[in-house]
């Protein structure tokens, strides 16, 4: 992504700034708003999922290292290569580094706290799991010991918590890492003075507990949900760096006479440029000398090669497949069509907003109000208790207060919900990258199916074989798969491929007719092959009537003669998926609406519509009007979700709010989609939805059940109960219940390793 200050106008330049650090959404929003604030700033936006800041900005009143200082002083670090280059890799390849170095600590920081914490719970809750063994566990030092481990758990493996808690106190906010640092070391406090002062917080029915072991469980296991996140996130890159691979790194090109290599950037407007076979062109340009066929489906998402000849357009980054030819450089560099479809993909991932996580949007109101209820229990025990056990009293009953509400349960109810729902999509075949696109799926409302690979298989075959003049069909593909096996027109693949179990003949005798068809000699008998033009220009003909419910059907016709008759015809086309009706029925059933898109013609499009019972139809949409049919829908107040397999359809599944690809796809496809299916089938976008409308159902559950111990615990903690009972909640209990808490969080998000999808529920019905 570039990082260089593209100038929009004379008092007016954008930043792309990668952000290293950033925890949660709460962590970009305060960058942004210090990024908006910055003198010269007109506007900034902060995108927590690509780690990236997207800075508009006035040069004459700041500079780059200015907002990078400003996001430094938020406590995050930024990425500005000395030199702002053309492309910005250099800040992108700092940026990775600054990337795998954080996760690098962050996974050191997770081995250390889980190896420490692992004893501390066995010393903790050894005595109490085996009775028999107490007093082996309660052994003389045993609470220093628990001190010795769990203090580098906390501020050495916690430390970022803290100093993000730390950072939003600083600006008067709360946010998961405050919730995160009140609770351990609320919990770590009172355990410090009851090891080191025991006798300030003696109740009279013993020495007081130490909770060690919260602390350091809590740190741990957040730690290991930040690295999971981290790991699915840090991926985010790839989409850019597969797109710019698909340009070739040199050009041959034609200087002083010759023909020379030079690196791709030096190609200069009007050149000339050699392609040979296999090879791709470097830049956009016009056909000036010989024919060949060229795959654009990098940049149309068609299987079929288009034939290309002089004053035809050639894309940059197109394969060409058979004969050599010349091209005149039309656009190169960042005027490519391949640079804007980059383009394209970084413009829709910087303006994506980051999801506000329920959790951290409580928090902001939820700390404060825990805070102050822990104050105003210390100040009415304190003022109320006997003199000589008012402290220990108020001590007791405030720090209950805070560990009864300590964020185990809170922090724990989406990401293990998440968590368990990734892993079972995994099982399902389905790969999705973070807890975000999992989130947003279930408010999907228009499902947006790209057509070749998607819908359909992505290949031409051959669906129909349609004998006349008395020849059988399987002569009649014979013959004309043995007249095809030395071509090279792209179509010839599909009707051999459809002939293989046949015994071919090698044609005795083969002419090409450019961009008509072929005649060949099989078995000495003359077979001529091509479109309808082929055979009237030899005086024969065609049945114009089942060529023309063929191409409603979506297929392309091949007319066949043998020994100068009319013999027939064969269809071939991009057959859609065997799934493909079913699939779309469920996404209708979920009260989804379902739109086919395309870059292919109407008529096919519409044909492929109909098979598949798809009702609105957008064709002959290149790249970037894919993208802005997806921002249209979005302007309508749809959630949409892009399904895509190929280049042309990552700028749309970059914009879109869920991008999923199907894995049969390219790479790059892969890389811009938040949801991946591994197996290509198209029941795996319903499949997606129904996880992630069920997973959410589970966050809701466990946030709620996380609540109901607060909203009940905390005044019972606070004594409420005490006037009427005499009772008090030991730190002991509070604890307890904070642990019953995360435990009914974690057994309710475990539920969904059962969830199954609606197809595979109603196949166990049928067998049943």
């Amino acid at each position: 992504m570039s990082t260089k200050a593209t100038t929009l106008s004379p008092a007016k330049a954008t930043l792309d700034l990668p952000v290293v650090g950033m925890h949660c959404t709460a962590c970009a929003n305060r960058i942004e708003k210090a990024l908006t604030a910055a003198p010269g700033v007109s506007q900034a936006g902060v995108n927590f999922a690509t780690a990236r800041a997207t800075v508009e900005y006035n040069p004459d009143a700041t500079t780059p290292e200015a907002l990078q200082q400003a996001v430094r002083d938020q406590g995050y670090d930024a990425v500005l290569p000395s030199g702002l280059s053309e492309t910005g890799a250099e800040a992108d390849d700092l940026a990775a580094e600054a990337q795998v170095a954080e996760y690098r600590a962050m996974q050191t920081r997770f081995v250390v706290a889980a190896v420490l914490t692992i004893p501390l719970l066995v010393l903790s809750m050894g005595g109490h799991l085996i009775p028999a063994l107490r007093d082996v566990f309660d052994f003389p030092g045993r609470r220093w010991l628990e001190l010795a481990l769990a203090t580098p758990v906390l501020f050495w493996g916690g430390r970022d918590f803290f100093v993000g808690a730390w950072s939003a106190a600083r600006h008067r906010a709360a946010d998961m890492n405050t919730l995160v640092a009140v609770g351990t070391l609320s919990a770590y406090v009172y355990s410090l003075v009851a090891t080191v002062f025991p006798h300030w917080l003696h109740t009279g029915h013993g020495a007081a507990g130490v909770y060690y072991e919260v602390a350091a469980s809590i740190i741990t296991l957040i730690l290991l949900g930040n690295l999971l996140q981290a790991r699915a996130t840090a991926r985010a890159r790839g989409a850019i760096k597969a797109l710019i691979a698909l340009r070739p790194k040199t050009a041959r090109v034609e200087r002083d006479g010759h023909d020379v290599d030079i690196p791709v950037e030096e190609v200069r407007g009007g050149d000339v440029v050699l392609v040979r076979p296999g090879e791709k062109a470097p830049v956009d340009g016009i056909v000036v000398d010989g024919t060949s066929y060229v795959d654009e489906s990098m940049l149309t998402g068609e299987p079929m090669p288009v034939e290309k000849k002089p004053g035809d357009a050639i894309i940059g980054g197109t394969l060409n497949q058979t004969g050599a030819f010349r091209f005149r450089a039309t656009r190169v560099g960042a005027d490519t069509v391949l640079q804007q479809i980059v383009r394209l993909v970084q413009q829709a991932q910087g303006s994506k907003a980051p999801i506000q996580r329920l959790a951290d949007r409580i928090s902001g109101v939820f700390v404060p109000i825990v805070l102050c209820l822990a104050v105003l229990t210390f100040m009415a025990w304190f003022n109320l208790s006997p003199p000589g056990t008012r402290l220990t009293q108020a001590l007791y009953t405030s720090v209950a207060v805070l560990i009864i509400a300590c964020p185990c349960a809170l922090g724990l109810a989406t990401p293990t919900a998440i968590l368990v729902g990734t892993g079972r999509a995994a099982q399902l075949g389905m790969l999705i990258k973070g807890g975000e696109a999992l989130e947003l799926a279930h408010r999907v409302t228009t499902v947006v199916l790209d057509k070749t690979g998607t819908v359909t298989e992505g290949k031409p075959a051959v669906t129909d074989v349609i004998p006349a003049d008395g020849l059988a069909a399987d002569e009649l593909l014979r013959l004309v798969a043995s007249a095809e096996s030395v071509s090279e027109h792209p179509l010839a693949v599909a009707v051999v491929r459809a002939a293989k179990e046949r015994r071919l003949s090698h044609p005795e005798r083969f002419d090409s007719v450019p961009g008509h068809g072929l005649e060949a000699v099989v078995d000495g008998r003359t077979v001529v092959v091509g479109n309808s033009k082929l055979l009237r220009d030899r005086g024969l003909t065609v049945d114009e009537a089942v060529a023309d419910r063929l191409a409603s059907e979506g297929k392309t016709a091949i007319f066949v003669a043998v020994d100068g008759r009319p013999s027939g015809l064969l269809a071939v086309a991009d057959r859609v998926k065997a799934e493909a009706r079913m699939a779309v029925a469920r996404l209708k059933q979920l009260g989804l609406k379902v739109h086919l898109l395309t870059g292919d013609t109407a008529r096919t499009a519409e044909a492929v519509a109909r098979q598949a019972a798809i009702d609105q139809v957008v064709a002959g949409v290149l790249p970037a009007g894919k993208a802005n049919v997806v921002k249209d829908l979005q302007a309508q107040g749809e959630v949409v979700a892009m399904v895509g397999d190929g280049v042309n359809d990552a700028p749309a599944l970059a914009q879109a709010d869920v991008g999923i690809a199907m894995g049969s796809g390219t790479d790059v496809a892969i890389e811009a989609a938040d949801i991946t299916l591994i197996r290509g089938d198209l029941h795996g976008v319903p499949d997606a939805i129904e996880l992630s409308r069920a997973t959410m159902r589970t966050v809701r559950q466990n946030l709620f059940f996380a609540f109901v111990y607060n909203v009940l615990g905390i005044p019972v903690a606070a004594g409420v109960l005490y006037p009427l009972t005499g009772w008090l909640l030991s730190p002991i209990l509070a604890s307890a219940a904070m642990a019953l808490s995360s435990v009914s969080v974690i057994t309710n998000a475990l539920r969904l390793r059962g969830f199954k999808p609606s197809r595979m529920t109603s196949i166990e019905t049928d067998r049943g």
